[in-house]
């Protein structure tokens, strides 16, 4: 067995080889780069042929299909990941979408990767043994991702979370429901939550390039193997609901565990699935409820209170159904009705929130239990601050809070950027300064640590491998690109140079929105500062796309070429590969250009003690347009497309002279204040 590395030096030592490829080289007036693919594919070609236990560059050719098969779908897998890791950026969006679609056309037209989230609720938060029995079924099932766990003791119940493709989250959820039947006895169970069964709630919830039809139908294939192989009756809920009366969750469960007796056997409360009656198997699983829905936020607002009671009259007051309509406005007064007889209520300041008081021992405080049901009605900062006005009005005050489960980054952002602007301060700022303006002003850390990489469900389903250098130091990344390796490259380097102007003229918005004498102007530079953040963030994006970008190159080299079919596909994955490898420099040039206009703003506008800055930021928007516009160049040699060869070498020559005319510009403006 010897390494790759090792093979490869062996042939590059070789110089009868090398001189017959040179002699090709001259031939064919091939770049470099085309050189050394020449040279690497020959290595591999000969390996092939020669032998049968040289690592992955030399299986027998009995394995070149698996080869093909593997080396297809871990593209596809990968692109799938990088597509819905990163959809917080529109440009990295376009140019993921493009390469899935390429990706796809080879191999067989695969459907793009499907995800559900499940959120079920065990009625166990205090014996760590049986949590880990349900969690570890879970996590038994291939093809799931356990997320989050989230035990209370006070509530003795358990929030799990974990996402999967359909067929796998369902029997995930299953195996979990099953479990939890057999280690939790209902009659012994008691807690603040309400709750009817040892799987209390079992919620789907659509992901990623699943409708929320499809996900119905995923809620009642696996409601129908609870109640037929498990025997645990079961209600569908929101959006899987068979009846108007049980998309309500609190409906379905009013009475709790306790009412089961009575409410099994009644035709209005036959299951959906299951038996419609009350037995021993039921005395010890209780029911299920199993559903579809949107994304939901579990949240808790603590109170500076041990008062049940007053807890109430603030959720009365948040939650969107109110409290009931009385004579007086008292509490004591007479309830009124409509002239239907039916009772009034008085809304409440929350729309899409559900809320109770309720006292948590364990913290020895009173809280708000909030469901947030859509966060586009009332954002998680909107529901806290509702929460904070009432208490006050009723003479409390509100502590901290504390998220149960996991929560889309946008609603960390959406925080940030809200208390933000309640101080009159720039919003543009890093991503991670803006989560940590929210954990602090929402109190999320009063009661446990909040970890951002646990808590933001994007960063959970973040798959860090897919940008490598990005998550390298400074160092370690300049001792990357300074290896024997050949990516990262020019490509990369020019993205994050491009990256490192727009961050200096974004620095010099903040700066300006913060001066002295300027605060009428803060919302003018903060604007400026977010534009810029946007800009970095694609820039940063495109750091290691470039060298996936070229990596696919190898990749597609390396593909099969015994069959004309593997010939053909093989060409194709080459062209393809290519075409991707100079849309993304390309990119790299329209976003660095673009950031021009943000420098070009700060060097006028901007803090004049930081306009250097501002002249720094467009040399290296500069750098960045000419360096990437190489990249652009040298890949157009090997593409056949020599319409598109044409449009996009006239374009870039445009894009970098405006570049050099926006250069001189800043400068000369840069030189007027100094």
């Amino acid at each position: 067995m010897c390494c790759p590395a090792t093979v490869l030096l062996t042939f590059c030592n070789d110089n009868t080889i090398i001189n017959s490829l040179k002699r090709k080289n001259k031939q064919k007036r091939l770049t470099k780069p085309a050189f050394f693919l020449l040279l690497l594919e020959y290595c591999v070609e000969v390996l092939m042929c020669a032998c049968v236990d040289v690592c992955f560059f030399c299986e027998a050719k009995k394995t070149t299909t698996r080869q093909h098969d593997n080396t297809t779908t871990r593209q596809h897998d990968n692109t799938t990941t990088r597509q819905h890791d990163n959809t917080t950026t529109r440009q990295h969006d376009n140019t993921t979408t493009r390469q899935h679609d390429n990706t796809t056309t080879r191999q067989h037209k695969k459907k793009m990767k499907q995800l559900i989230e499940c959120v079920p609720n065990f009625s166990e938060g205090r014996d760590q043994a049986v949590i880990d029995q349900i969690t570890n079924s879970i996590q038994a099932v291939e093809g799931v991702q356990l997320l989050d766990v989230d035990p209370g003791k006070a509530t003795n119940r358990t929030v799990v979370t974990f996402v999967g493709a359909p067929e796998a989250a369902i029997e995930a959820a299953f195996q979990a429901i099953k479990t939890a039947g057999e280690l939790i006895d209902m009659r012994q169970h008691s807690g603040e939550h309400p709750r009817q069964g040892a799987t209390d709630v079992c919620p789907l919830i659509p992901i990623a390039n699943i409708t929320m039809e499809e996900t119905v139908a995923f809620a009642k294939k696996l409601a129908k193997r609870v109640g037929e192989e498990l025997g645990i009756p079961n209600y569908l809920y929101e959006a899987a609901a068979t009846r108007p009366e049980r998309q309500n969750l609190a409906t379905i469960r009013a009475g709790e565990y306790e009412a089961l007796p009575t409410k099994l056997g009644k035709p209005e409360w036959t299951p959906d699935f299951g038996k419609n009656e009350y037995n021993e198997r039921v005395a010890q699983t209780g029911v299920t409820v199993i559903g579809a829905r949107d994304f939901l936020i579990a949240y808790n607002v603590n109170l500076n209170t041990t008062s049940v009671r007053r807890a109430n009259s603030v959720a009365f007051d948040i939650r969107e159904k109110g409290r009931l309509k009385r004579e007086g406005g008292k509490l004591t007064g007479k309830v009124i009705n409509d002239e239907h007889g039916n009772p009034m209520r008085v809304p409440g300041a929350c729309k899409s929130v559900k809320a109770i008081g309720w006292f948590i021992e364990e913290y020895g405080i009173a809280q708000i239990s909030m469901n947030l049901t859509n966060i586009n009605d009332t954002p998680m900062h909107i529901g806290f601050e509702e929460t904070r006005k009432s208490a006050t009005s009723r003479g409390m005050r509100v502590t901290g809070s504390e998220l149960v489960g996991m929560v889309p980054l946008k609603v960390m952002l959406d925080a940030g950027r809200y208390f933000l602007q309640l101080q009159e301060r720039s919003t543009g700022i890093a991503e991670s300064e803006l989560i940590r303006i929210a954990i602090k002003s929402l109190g999320l850390e009063e009661l446990s640590p909040f970890d951002p990489r646990q808590k933001i469900i994007e960063y959970r389903l973040q798959d860090l491998n897919a940008t490598p250098l990005l998550n390298m130091n400074l160092a370690a990344f300049a001792d990357e690109t300074a290896s024997e390796s050949p990516a990262p490259g020019g490509g990369s380097i020019s993205a994050y140079v491009g990256a490192l102007g727009i961050s200096l003229a974004t620095m010099v918005a903040n700066l300006s929105a913060h001066k002295r004498g300027w605060d009428t102007r803060w919302e003018e530079f903060s604007d400026w500062a977010t534009k810029g953040q946007a800009l970095k963030s694609r820039l940063l994006n495109l750091v290691d796309e470039d060298t996936n970008a070229f990596n696919a190159i190898m990749t597609a080299f390396r593909l099969p070429k015994g069959s004309d079919e593997e010939k053909a596909a093989r060409t194709e994955a080459i062209q393809s590969a290519t075409r991707h490898a100079i849309d993304v420099p390309f990119q790299v040039m329209q976003v660095s250009l673009d950031s021009f206009e943000v420098i070009q703003a700060m060097a006028e506008v901007g803090n004049p003690n930081s306009v250097t800055d501002a002249g720094v930021g467009a040399l290296c928007a500069r750098a960045a347009v000419h360096g990437a516009f190489l990249n652009v160049r040298i890949n157009t040699g090997d593409l056949k497309d020599k319409v598109y060869v044409a449009d996009i070498l006239a374009k870039g020559q445009a894009m970098v002279d405006k570049a050099d005319e926006l250069e001189r510009l800043v400068m000369g403006i840069v030189d007027g204040k100094i």
